[in-house]
């Protein structure tokens, strides 16, 4: 092979190399902003003892400001750090005390953090991904009303509190974007966690449950 022949051969594909990886370094950030939605899947556990039979809860879906900051470190993976305001859902009656209304409020932040392949080319105007990644569900200031006090055997003088259990859990991502121009774009993602947890009352009985919530995110983003 000629040095000619050589340079006709490797040029080319060197100069395609350095425009992908160009074109790939112009916006690697990007940043985004909406609403999200997480929705408790719950399949619960039964109180234990002394409780009724099939003492059981529900836990409402709650909506705040959500979006995240993405970076990307190839044309086609990414990683994803999902941002939101703190959520606050309401616990209510289920099984046997299904019509006793709400007998608890929890706040949760979950800390996410997610690799995503995003097929087709960062040149193209929509990019649908997958995503996988880990949860670190986190609940606090748990509040028990006087229906879960007078349920559980508390007292006016001493009311029930509850606490609910914070985990780590795998986390699942379906998503797609779409270009408005070279800088913005719409997101739109569905998660979902594979969540256990236990709530423990003051009263020493204790609930496991199934939490499972899944999540529904639509945001405006910008790449820099």
């Amino acid at each position: 092979m000629t040095s000619t022949t050589f340079k006709f051969l490797v040029l080319p594909l060197a100069l395609a190399a350095a425009c992908a990886a160009h074109a790939q370094s112009a916006n690697p950030w990007s940043v985004r902003g909406g609403f999200t939605t997480i929705t408790p899947n719950v399949s619960s556990g039964d109180l234990s003892a002394p409780s009724l039979p099939q003492t059981q809860s529900g836990i409402a879906s709650s909506t705040r400001l959500g979006g995240g900051i993405n970076y990307a470190l190839s044309s086609n993976l990414s990683i994803d750090l999902p941002l939101a305001m703190p959520f606050k859902h309401d616990i209510s009656g289920a099984g046997s005390i299904a019509g006793v209304g709400k007998i608890a409020e929890v706040k949760s932040l979950p800390f996410t953090l997610l690799a995503q392949w995003r097929f087709m080319q960062p040149s193209d105007k929509f990019r649908p991904y997958l995503g996988a990644g880990l949860t670190y569900a986190k609940f606090y200031d748990a509040k028990a009303t006087s229906t879960l006090s007078a349920l559980s055997g508390g007292t006016p003088s001493n009311p029930t509190t509850l606490s609910i259990q914070s985990k780590l859990a795998p986390t699942v991502q379906l998503g797609a974007s779409m270009a408005l121009n070279e800088h913005w774009f719409i997101d739109a993602s569905y998660t979902y966690t594979l969540l256990k947890n236990r709530t423990t009352l003051s009263t020493g009985q204790t609930q496991d449950n199934t939490v499972n919530p899944s999540s529904l995110s639509l945001a405006v983003g910008y790449k820099f």
